[in-house]
């Protein structure tokens, strides 16, 4: 009787953007240029890194870590979005909605440790600055993204296990537009107690410690600025901190209206994911880029000007 109750699910059908019928052609052309959008900053941001040798520091090695996780999220859902939307197909295998899940996770958790060793770089460099280069030396900085990689993979791992270990006895309709755990979920034919509470512990709480850590990161690093004597240390301290304290804004804030409450509106939780996972990943190169004039050097070393003199 037990092997009877496993799942028999063999494919699933995303319904989508809610409210979008008739919409279709727009959606499409607007998914597609921030995609391409995405993919362009993102390798452009990778490539100016990887060419400028000034640029090889620990703050823009974590750079380069959070454009290769964002051109890894933008690609988890956005082009089977642009299948759908195209040749309105929208079923997608067992396999193909595991894939979805799991990379999804494991990126956005990645990405949210990214953010908090980023924040303790620059409490490092500001607070502690004769020391910097000793305390983020390229051993310590190695071992803190390898951690963030495996913790992120073994926590993506026990998500998606839990999830599809599950009993799926139909229906297959999934009210999304792509595979993520709470849309999942309620097609299971069983308690989902304890996957709901793993996952609200991991993709809730544990989000929100690396909220406080970053936020007690900065009260450090405003104190330090504060006490600084000369206006143009002060001035380039905070604008090495406000590309940082913007693109973690764009990240928590959405994690936290979807996460800490699923059970919002669809269309809202529908909006403000398609936000943080579609929109961000393409503002979070054009913020580091404007804000930053290293990058915005290396960049037209790249295409062959000539950076100016600093």
């Amino acid at each position: 009787m037990e092997m009877e109750n496993r799942t028999v699910v063999s494919e699933f059908i995303l319904l989508g953007i809610p409210n979008t019928k008739g919409q279709e052609t727009i959606l499409f052309i607007g998914f597609l240029a921030f995609y391409l959008c995405t993919l362009l900053g993102n390798l452009l941001i990778l490539s100016a890194i990887l060419a400028d040798s000034r640029l090889h520091t620990p703050m823009y090695f974590f750079l380069c870590n959070l454009s290769m996780l964002d051109l890894g999220l933008a690609s988890i859902s956005t082009p089977k979005l642009l299948v759908d939307l195209w040749a309105k197909s929208r079923t997608i295998s067992l396999g193909g909605c595991m894939s979805q899940v799991v990379f999804f996770h494991f990126l956005s958790s990645t990405e949210c440790l990214i953010y908090t060793v980023m924040a303790f770089d620059r409490y490092v460099a500001i607070c502690h600055p004769l020391r910097y280069l000793i305390i983020m030396n390229w051993r310590v900085c190695a071992i803190l993204t390898a951690s963030t990689w495996i913790t992120s993979s073994f926590h993506a791992t026990i998500l998606t296990s839990l999830t599809f270990t599950l009993p799926y006895c139909g229906p297959n309709v999934i009210d999304y537009y792509f595979c993520d755990i709470f849309p999942v979920v309620k097609l299971v034919c069983a308690d989902t107690y304890i996957i709901e509470t793993v996952t609200f512990t991991n993709t809730g709480v544990v989000p929100m410690i690396c909220f406080f850590l970053i936020l007690a990161s900065y009260v450090r690093i405003v104190f330090s600025i504060l006490k600084m004597t000369s206006a143009e240390g002060r001035r380039k301290a905070a604008s090495t901190c406000a590309s940082h304290l913007t693109v973690v804004t764009l990240f928590f804030g959405p994690c936290t209206l979807v996460y800490v409450q699923p059970r919002q509106s669809k269309v809202l939780v529908t909006f403000v994911q398609l936000f943080g996972y579609v929109a961000t990943p393409v503002l979070n190169p054009v913020i580091y880029t404007l804000r930053n004039k290293e990058v915005k050097g290396a960049l037209r070393k790249l295409r062959g000007g000539q950076t100016t003199a600093r």
